[in-house]
């Protein structure tokens, strides 16, 4: 494995993460219709939903935003040949930062500990742009 090539594996780890969610996501909403506390058309426009599914269903919502731009970014660092190791270990920090802040989401989902890992989750995906784009200017 090439440090180039080496940006994808935490790529492959946030979408493993987003595949978990949804499996979350279907088992819950089951057991939610099977309990009675959901029909399934409920969940045909999303508009009413328990709240042991709705904290997921928010979360799963969540990885197609902030994950599109990391997603995004290791794809141009690795057309662009700056897949180094500063932004590999941004990556992984991302998506560690990521798989805590679904953990506390689906789970207790205190904003006490969920604001902080998103904020930090931000930061480190603005910085692997940055370095996307510092090495852009550079060369």
């Amino acid at each position: 494995m090439t440090q180039s090539t080496a940006i994808f594996w935490p790529v492959i780890v946030q979408v493993a993460l987003i595949y978990v969610l949804y499996y979350m996501l279907f088992t819950r909403r089951q057991a939610a219709v099977k309990a009675g506390k959901a029909r399934l058309s409920q969940y045909r426009d999303n508009v009413t939903e328990p709240a042991e599914t709705l904290f997921v269903r928010n979360k799963l919502t969540n990885q197609y935003e902030l994950p599109v731009l990391f997603i995004a970014g290791c794809i141009a660092l690795y057309a662009t040949g700056h897949a180094t190791v500063v932004p590999v270990i941004l990556a992984w920090i991302f998506v560690i930062l990521r798989i805590a802040h679904a953990i506390v989401h689906v789970g207790q989902n205190r904003m006490r500990y969920r604001v902080p890992l998103f904020i930090a989750g931000f930061a480190v995906n603005g910085l692997l742009w940055l370095w996307l784009a510092a090495n852009i200017a550079l060369n």
